[in-house]
């Protein structure tokens, strides 16, 4: 089993925002086959902080579950206005210690 950190350095100013954004976007992130099971935004650290992680069986399952968000079209429209609260992001994939 694998986890995965999508890590969003948002704006100044755009957590409140960026938060609503994915509540809202949840169906539509779940109809296309990606479904974050936390939201997370920072306490210390780097400011404006918020992190997304998933689990999945193995790299092969979250590259397909990726590629299908990708390829949904909803998705895609909803993604482009998140993209306009970012500053940059990065992804870390664990493998777990069970």
């Amino acid at each position: 089993m694998i986890l995965v950190r999508d890590i969003f350095n948002l704006k100044y100013g755009k957590a409140r925002e960026a938060i609503a954004m994915w509540k809202e976007g949840q169906p539509i992130l779940k109809k296309a086959g990606y479904n974050p099971e936390r939201i997370l935004t920072d306490i210390t650290g780097k400011s404006y902080t918020l992190v997304l992680e998933s689990t999945y069986s193995n790299l092969s399952d979250y590259d397909d579950r990726l590629q299908d968000a990708q390829a949904h079209e909803e998705w895609r429209k909803w993604y482009e206005k998140f993209q306009l609260l970012v500053e940059s992001g990065s992804r870390e994939i664990f493998r777990i210690v069970e």
